[in-house]
């Protein structure tokens, strides 16, 4: 314990001095900029103010998302002259490594990142906000409502993801799984594990998969009236939060799921044609359709009684605009180049990550597709994961108490018990 204690005392002492040592200056982010920067002109970020010879970019260090990325850096360096220096470090070490570079000008113009480390990021004054102006618009409303904070936005949204429902065609039809009164019902019929055969299987044990059924039948995590997330409010215990607990605890004790599911378990069940329907995310895509061919269908998230879509957890990937860079309308203008139709559609078709741009979600290419267009419609129903530091203090508690849940303790009991835990946690770690 003293040992956590002093650990917590230098991470905030940190974030102290990191705040304090940020650069102060002007707000120079005001305009609205057209995302094209060949034809800048009146209104746009860049009027008036001179190129720099290079912009630089940390971006994922994932290869199909570099490759896909050098394209559309050298077509703005064809279309402005400026060169765009990429490089790859993962989303997840990028923070660390600019909290020690920026300070000293080794850091990028901007960099990339899941919108849930936002708030983090904030608060560690590593990012300035961004005036998107009328081009907000041109992006998901559920994503810009995961890059902004406070009422200030602190991200121009690249990719939007969340998860849906697979299942066989061979198996089941989309029909019969469109409600979870229909999906239960083929888990019913389907199951018999000691043929290791399913008629439904998820990760019901992992809260981001869970969530859903917490947040169709009223819980939350933290509220949020529309001017942030409240940190205080937490609504994982309350009377929805219970109603969704129990229905994942009749999954497990009807034998529907078997309590040592993993992600590779249920994969290898769904390829292996031993299983009608799964939910995870189109990240599975090439796998399942690899192994099943046309028999592979996708569909939304199966309706709950009271008729509503469950609201899956979405993950938005943003560009993010260094509070270091010394080239920020420039730095914006590249940001909105990236996101334009042409090039976010670019980048899916070689990356395979769906855009935020809202044109691109309802294009013919993504809305028809088969396979994708699925998860493109579920991002509509889906709500962002909270974006601010609190909610690392929620996934242990909740994992926790998914397991106690499967194990057939009382959920009402369990669910208080991890939301007293969450608030200790946010208390100790001194994010109130």
């Amino acid at each position: 314990m003293k040992k956590f204690l002093v650990m917590l005392m230098v991470a905030v002492l940190t974030l102290g001095v990191l705040a304090a040592c940020g650069p102060q200056r002007e707000d120079r982010n005001a305009g609205e900029g057209n995302g094209n920067a060949a034809n800048n002109g009146e209104g746009t970020t860049t009027e008036g103010v001179e190129k720099p010879e290079k912009l630089t970019v940390w971006v994922n260090d994932q290869e199909e998302q570099k490759a896909a990325l050098e394209e559309i850096f050298a077509a703005y360096t064809e279309e402005t002259g400026i060169k765009v220096e990429a490089t790859g470090i993962s989303m997840l070490d990028q923070i660390e490594v600019l909290a020690l570079d920026a300070p000293s000008g080794k850091g990028p113009d901007i960099f990339f990142q899941p919108h849930d480390r936002i708030g983090d990021i904030v608060l560690q004054g590593l990012a300035d906000p961004i005036d998107l102006g009328e081009d907000a618009a041109k992006y998901s409303e559920t994503a810009m409502d995961a890059v902004t904070v406070d009422g200030e936005v602190y991200g121009v949204p690249q990719v939007i993801e969340t998860y849906g429902l697979f299942y066989n065609k061979d198996l089941v039809s989309a029909e019969e799984v469109a409600t979870m009164e229909g999906l239960m019902k083929v888990a019913a019929d389907q199951t018999d594990q000691a043929q290791d055969k399913y008629g439904f299987l998820m990760e019901a044990t992992n809260f981001y998969f869970i969530y859903p059924f917490f947040a169709g039948n009223g819980g939350y995590v933290f509220k949020n009236d529309g001017s942030g997330f409240d940190a205080k409010d937490i609504g994982l215990a309350n009377e929805g939060a219970v109603e969704g607990g129990e229905l994942v605890q009749s999954w497990f004790s009807n034998g529907y799921i078997p309590k040592e599911i993993t992600g590779d378990i249920m994969n290898g069940l769904f390829t292996a044609g031993k299983t009608a329907a799964v939910i995870t995310g189109p990240w599975n895509i090439p796998t399942y359709k690899e192994a099943l061919g046309d028999k592979l269908g996708t569909a939304t998230l199966p309706k709950l009684d009271n008729g509503d879509v469950p609201k899956s957890f979405v993950g938005v990937k943003t560009w993010m605009l260094s509070s270091y860079s010394e080239n920020q309308e420039w730095a914006i203008d590249l940001m909105k180049f990236v996101t334009n139709y042409d090039n976010a559609m670019k980048y899916y078709s070689a990356a395979g990550e769906m855009p935020a741009l809202q044109e691109a979600l309802e294009s013919e290419e993504i809305a028809n597709d088969e396979l994708i267009g699925a998860f493109a419609e579920q991002t509509q129903y889906g709500e962002p994961m909270p974006n601010i530091p609190q909610m690392q203090q929620v996934w242990d508690p909740m994992g926790s108490a998914l397991q106690f849940i499967a194990n057939g303790d009382d959920v009402a009991d369990v669910l208080a018990e991890a939301k007293q835990q969450i608030e200790d946690k946010i208390a100790a770690s001194g994010a109130q």
